[in-house]
């Protein structure tokens, strides 16, 4: 079973775990392959873990803890595997007036320069749908969309990246990256209308030139510039979609599930990447199923439920049972 939960509700991921036990007691073995680490503490009875391709260490469950479970996938310790900082918030950042969509209704909410801000609910609570629209990727019926101060008309992705906002998708392999084209490509796609093409040719020299620099910097592993992204892992085809944004210079970035199916090291490598850009000043929506990561990495989270904001949490509130409550019932916990 390859990340079998990645994409389902926590009431069904207990309905999953009856039927795997109900099987396991009938003689059927399991080989459950999964980045959520509760999750294997709560169904495995021995881990094998591998690092680039070999096996570094396999034990039973019950001689591992969950530090020591990530030191071997990283292949060192990790003090905190979430490095938020506070930095001084800015004004300016995304703002939100009343938007309506096909499925939310009337959300409003700010984001300011420096911010990292939540979004948490359940499954089909629009939050992917919301992030859609603001980009351009699906109509906004009503409402507005203000970025710095200024209302703006976004009407396409083309549009979005003119004003300054920038997305990493959901399903990053249908909407993230071209997948039979080279890193080096897909990087700097985003870019080749503004900075690559030079009376309609393309800059080679500055091509691979700004493309190096990405790689190095966002620690891209391929073995050249020219690999196709779809060989890369989960997590290095993460680190490419968000070097390619990067090389625009966005001030606003919207993260829809950006950890989704990558292992606890590309995690950290994306959240450091999180922290140095807010610190620049760039205002970030983190949309997450992962209440633990939500809440070790924003500043506020905002819950939405069947279509509606419900309920904003901060400080000592951020706790995975308040969020939950009322991403469930509603309504403020």
């Amino acid at each position: 079973m390859d990340e079998p939960t990645s994409a389902i509700t926590d009431k069904e991921v207990e309905i999953l775990f009856a039927k795997i036990r109900q099987l396991q007691a009938r003689g059927i073995s399991f080989i459950y392959i999964s980045h959520r680490l509760e999750e294997i503490f709560q169904i495995a009875d021995e881990v094998t873990v591998m690092r680039d391709g070999k096996v570094v260490h396999t034990a039973p469950v019950g001689k591992l803890d969950h530090d020591t479970l990530i030191a071997h996938m990283v292949g060192r310790k990790l003090e905190n595997i979430y490095p938020k900082e506070t930095v001084p918030l800015r004004d300016g950042g995304l703002e939100l007036k009343s938007c309506c969509g096909t499925q939310f209704h009337d959300i409003s909410l700010h984001i300011k320069r420096g911010e990292i801000v939540g979004m948490a609910g359940l499954m089909g609570a629009g939050r992917t749908e919301l992030a859609r629209a603001v980009f351009g990727m699906d109509p906004l019926e009503s409402g507005e969309v203000l970025i710095d101060g200024k209302a703006v008309s976004i009407r396409h992705p083309a549009d979005a990246k003119r004003q300054g906002l920038a997305m990493v998708s959901e399903d990053r392999r249908q909407f993230g990256f071209v997948g039979c084209r080279s890193v080096r490509e897909n990087i700097a796609l985003s870019s080749l209308d503004t900075r690559l093409l030079k009376s309609r040719m393309l800059a080679l020299g500055e091509e691979n030139r700004v493309v190096s620099e990405m790689v190095n910097l966002f620690r891209v592993k391929t073995p050249t510039l020219n690999a196709r992204v779809e060989n890369l892992s989960g997590g290095n085809q993460q680190k490419v979609v968000l070097s390619k944004w990067f090389l625009i210079n966005p001030r606003v970035l919207i993260l829809d599930e950006p950890t989704r199916g990558i292992d606890v090291g590309a995690k950290f490598e994306i959240y450091a990447h999180m922290t140095e850009l807010a610190r620049k000043g760039l205002a970030i929506l983190m949309i997450s199923s992962e209440l633990p990561e939500l809440i070790g990495m924003c500043d506020r989270i905002y819950v939405m439920c069947r279509g509606r904001l419900v309920g904003e949490v901060s400080g000592s509130d951020m706790d995975q049972t308040t969020i939950m409550k009322m991403a469930i019932e509603g309504g403020e916990a």
